[in-house]
């Protein structure tokens, strides 16, 4: 396994000075670098949709879709009319073998190791929606395989292409809040059921719908209407990753470059609705404790998560910690993240990080960073994106790394997915952490969470 510090990697990922971390993407021989891009999309329907399109917009030849649901898919093919149409990924990737450089990766988040191995190791380029993968495990995989196979990588938390976050990121490495010292994050998912159990019964599976494709990996269970398929499968353990998964990955990836966050060494769910076998709790709260990281301090990072429109309260910061956030509001924004530093506080009510607001100690109120004096001080030292999938595009045809390659966002993705270990685990446990070894020194009962049982057929190519 790697083992790499979390300012190494940033060096080398084009964040710091920015040489390119693993030479030239691997590029299929015959693709001339002036060609268009053969992309093949897995997932047509929602973020598969626009994902598709913004692909095009760059300069990519959509050359095959894949969807187990045909409704989709053909909405989809009606638009890219020479595309290959395909339900079985695995099939797509075979069939299509060197009629294709690079994948789009767009369906649930029990899908996407298995897809973006397959594919890795056949020399594509992938882009994959966040989060990046459903366990700690196949976030390393994906990781070591980027360095391998030397693949042009991108995940899909479109933030990171904003200048907003990448400003906000510049301002706190500046010093501007002093020392952060916690950071504090809350969002309004899950906006799908979960804190329930298993529904009892059977559907018949529509026609347009192949349930075995669509479970993958996963245990073969009952189809029920609107309880797994299309959007609802988030709030499952053996399909998705709940709030943490669906929104971390946006709203901790400003703070996580900004912070310097490595892996952590205590990671607790410290208070949460009921406990249910097979999905993620309505509301928690979970604690990560992060070490001293160079000249900077420890720091303790708090996440939140709870609909304020569901039928509990949801957990959120302590009203003194949000004292001054609250100053000329009625309540907290749906969401949020806020880092507290010795000298002031920095804080983004953006979901993508796009927007930030500063309060130096000595100041009344928080001031746009934008018009805020100091941070209009900062020098810019990220560079700016020419957008986020133009990136990827760009790192293909042997630019720079983009910003989220898979050697920055399975960082991020892994210190997520142990959000979702402590929960999986139960309130008031606090789990040690040795990341390199992705193991809890005093909870072997997190082993069975690191990695999942892949049903057979669907086990990822580890060699």
């Amino acid at each position: 396994m790697i083992q790499t510090t979390r300012r190494n990697f940033l060096r080398q990922t084009g964040l710091g000075a920015g040489a390119l971390l693993f030479g030239a993407p691997a590029i299929l021989a015959e693709q001339n670098l002036n060609s268009k891009i053969r992309v093949a999309a897995i997932g047509c329907g929602g973020k598969g949709s626009s994902d598709i399109d913004n692909v095009a917009r760059c300069g990519a030849e959509i050359a095959a879709l894949c969807d187990v649901d045909s409704r989709p898919l053909e909405t989809k093919a009606a638009e890219y009319p020479k595309a290959e149409r395909f339900k079985d990924f695995r099939n797509m990737l075979t069939t299509m073998g060197d009629k294709i450089d690079a994948v789009i990766i767009s369906g649930p988040d029990h899908m996407h190791a298995v897809a973006a191995v397959m594919a890795m190791r056949m020399g594509k380029h992938i882009f994959c929606q966040k989060p990046l993968t459903q366990t700690v495990w196949e976030s390393r995989m994906l990781r070591n395989l980027a360095v391998e196979t030397k693949v042009a990588t991108q995940m899909g938390n479109q933030g990171s292409a904003g200048t907003g976050l990448r400003r906000a990121v510049e301002c706190v490495r500046a010093g501007i809040i002093g020392n952060p010292l916690e950071l504090h994050v809350w969002t309004n998912r899950p906006v799908w059921p979960q804190g329930i159990d298993r529904p009892d019964g059977a559907d018949p599976v529509p026609d347009e719908l192949d349930w075995d494709l669509w479970l993958g990996p996963a245990e073969h269970r009952p189809f029920k209407e609107d309880v797994y398929h299309r959007f609802n499968w988030r709030g499952w353990s053996d399909f998705g990753t709940g709030a943490l998964g669906d929104m971390a990955c946006h709203t901790v990836n400003m703070p996580f470059h900004a912070l310097d966050l490595g892996y952590p060494t205590m990671v607790e769910c410290e208070i949460s609705s009921r406990t249910h076998k097979e999905t993620y709790p309505l509301t928690s709260r979970v604690r990560f404790d992060f070490p001293q990281r160079g000249d900077l301090p420890p720091m303790k990072f708090w996440w939140y998560e709870g609909n304020p429109n569901d039928r509990i309260t949801p957990l959120r910061p302590h009203p003194d910690t949000v004292l001054e956030l609250m100053e000329g509001r009625d309540e907290l924004p749906r969401s949020g993240a806020l880092i507290i530093g010795d000298k002031g506080q920095l804080f983004s009510p953006d979901d993508y990080g796009g927007r930030f607001h500063v309060r130096l100690e000595d100041e009344d109120e928080f001031t746009p960073g934008h018009r805020h004096p100091f941070a209009r001080e900062v020098p810019e030292s990220l560079p700016r994106s020419p957008g986020h999938e133009q990136e990827w595009i760009d790192m293909i045809k042997g630019g720079e790394p983009a910003f989220a390659n898979f050697e920055t966002a399975a960082y991020l993705n892994e210190i997520i997915l142990l959000g979702c270990i402590a929960q999986q685990i139960g309130e008031g446990k606090p789990m040690e952490w040795d990341g390199p070894n992705m193991r809890s020194p005093n909870l072997p009962e997190a082993e069975q969470y690191v990695t999942r049982e892949y049903r057979q057929g669907w086990e990822p190519q580890t060699g």
